[in-house]
């Protein structure tokens, strides 16, 4: 049975818990928004090839950052709340957290350092204005949407003041990992 959002309820990382295992969701602003249907095989590669290169990269610069595919929690959480508090929780397709005390074995409590979005058909509008926004307010230092359907990258990169433009890349491109000093992922060679 799908989860029902109650009129003016804000939901919390307390709520999120007690939904039933089998109802895949994310919490923006304390609404529940219901997860896409089973990704595109394009879309589970794209995930796959660039969290290899991010995991190849940190293993052999003996980097201490972590990468974790979807299905993975990442609860944003304001300053001086308690995590079960927070009305922000996210599974992003791909996360990167370097300072490990965010990290147990549920997930990532505070905000990784960069995400990465493959945009489905089903609610692009999510990935390009409220998680934009959201990984703004929370300062994710990157965030990159990638659309398979149109071959193209966003890349965004958190400076003082917020987001600026993104910088727009190709499928036929290498796009430098700004929260690294020298990685690129070359695209024209991952799909």
């Amino acid at each position: 049975m799908a989860i029902q959002q109650i009129n003016n309820k804000v939901y919390t990382y307390y709520d999120y818990l007690n939904f039933p295992n089998d109802e895949f969701v994310e919490i923006i602003d304390g609404k529940i928004f219901a997860m896409s249907p089973a990704p595109s095989r394009i879309h589970q590669e794209l995930i796959m090839e660039i969290s290899a290169e991010l995991r190849n990269y940190i293993k052999s610069n003996k980097r201490q950052c972590k990468v974790y595919p979807a299905p993975f929690d990442v609860v944003l959480i304001n300053e001086n709340e308690n995590e079960n508090d927070s009305k922000n929780i996210v599974q992003p397709d791909i996360s990167v957290i370097c300072d490990k005390n965010k990290l147990n074995d549920k997930g990532c409590f505070g905000s990784p350092d960069m995400i990465v979005k493959i945009v489905s058909k089903f609610n692009p509008g999510n990935d390009y204005v409220k998680k934009l926004y959201l990984y703004e307010k929370y300062k994710v230092k990157e965030y990159w949407i990638v659309n398979p359907m149109k071959k193209n990258i966003l890349v965004y990169t958190l400076t003082e003041s917020g987001y600026n433009q993104p910088d727009l890349y190709t499928f036929n491109d290498k796009i430098k990992v700004n929260i690294f000093n020298n990685l690129e992922i070359d695209f024209n060679g991952i799909i």
